[in-house]
């Protein structure tokens, strides 16, 4: 069996070969670091900044590590603003530091050296006029959203040697992305209409594309959603809002996928999502990924004797030993054993691998995995 064989049985609690070792790509420091030392070379760190998830670059930084293949291994359509905001300054202050509205009309605070999210600030989307004026137009329904003719020349299925997934887009992240985390929770109190309306213009084109690369014939493995709409404490959304307004578009989107043969359906959200998760499952996303074990210890588990095996998991693999030593790995390794026994489970550390992760420890765990009895 082939990864994706093998990736498939995983999922669906069929006998299987082998467990891939499955990678969700690193930081742009993470791979410029292991340039500078050597283990790499810049143009395959090069590759991967440029291309990311399964480019070139990153599968020639995978198959140095030991890694099988890149969980997003996805082809997407454009369900964003388009024309995106020309992104612009709109100040600049004596430490470096810079306001700008980005590509989504976000404002924020960009700080000299800080890597991280930046500082959001405001949101361009403040009633119904900007709404109608500024987004609206940028969000209309058109052909060339989806690269048809790109689909329809990709492998087939039968062929394939790794899963292709087909990204649905974010029914809430985009939202999210547009309005801000303090814009998101205000519109809903100030404008209930005009929330509902913006929920529905984004997830219909993402419904609308997902029908157009499905109806080119190509076959997809399993589908997947971006969210990003949960931190460490829980949802930054209400779930019986989230429910109401954007469970039945992910039943409508789901339903479509399954026609068409698929019923693995991943979903990428960071955070605690735990009271989501019910949600999700109720209206046919059954793969939670990652599942992020670094800050609050979440683990497949406890969703499985909750929800029972129509839960399945990717991701789970606590990243941060990679900044340790080898015994750290092997614990983290003996700890994924079990969970693995639980059956419809693939270990994938915990999103991007981080700055402080040594090529070696890296390629050491890649390796147990290769190996694991």
């Amino acid at each position: 069996m082939n990864f994706r064989e093998n990736t498939m049985a995983i999922l669906n609690y069929k006998p299987y070969d082998k467990m891939p070792v499955v990678s969700f790509g690193y930081w742009a420091e993470t791979v410029n670091k292991w340039a500078d030392e050597g283990y790499i070379t810049k143009d395959e760190a090069n590759g991967y900044n440029c291309g990311g998830d399964n480019s070139e670059g990153d599968r020639s930084i995978m198959k140095k590590l030991g890694f099988d293949f890149n969980w997003n291994s996805c082809v997407g359509s454009h369900v964003l603003l388009s024309p995106g905001f020309e992104t612009e300054v709109l100040e600049t202050h004596p430490d470096g530091s810079k306001v700008i509205r980005d590509g989504s009309g976000l404002i924020c605070m960009i700080k000299p050296g800080i890597v991280s999210i930046p500082a959001e600030i405001g949101t361009s989307l403040t009633d119904r006029e900007s709404w109608e004026t500024l987004y609206l137009p940028k969000l209309q329904m058109y052909p060339e959203r989806v690269n048809t003719a790109y689909i329809k020349s990709l492998e087939p299925q039968e062929s394939r040697t790794i899963p292709l997934g087909l990204h649905l887009g974010s029914l809430m992240g985009n939202m999210r992305n547009i309005l801000g985390v303090e814009g998101l929770s205000y519109l809903y109190a100030d404008d209930e209409e005009l929330y509902a309306e913006i929920v529905d213009t984004l997830c219909g084109i993402c419904y609308e594309c997902a029908k157009l690369a499905l109806e080119t014939g190509t076959k997809f493995d399993y589908a997947h959603f971006w969210e990003d709409i949960c931190f460490k404490n829980g949802p930054l959304v209400s779930p019986a809002v989230f429910e109401e307004l954007v469970g039945p578009w992910y039943k409508k989107i789901t339903s479509l996928v399954n026609s068409y043969g698929i019923n693995i359906v991943s979903l990428d959200c960071d955070g605690c999502i735990d009271a989501l998760v019910p949600i999700w499952l109720e209206n046919g996303v059954n793969t939670m990924f990652p599942i992020e074990v670094g800050t609050w210890d979440a683990s497949i588990a406890p969703w499985r004797e909750k929800y029972g095996k129509e839960l399945r998991g990717v991701g789970g693999m606590n990243k941060t030993v990679f900044a340790k030593d080898r015994a750290a790995v092997d614990a983290e390794v003996e700890r994924l054993k079990k969970l693995i026994d639980l059956g419809g489970y693939i270990p994938c550390p915990d999103h991007r691998i981080a700055p402080d992760a040594e090529f070696e420890l890296v390629q050491y765990y890649c390796d147990k995995m290769q190996n694991l009895k």
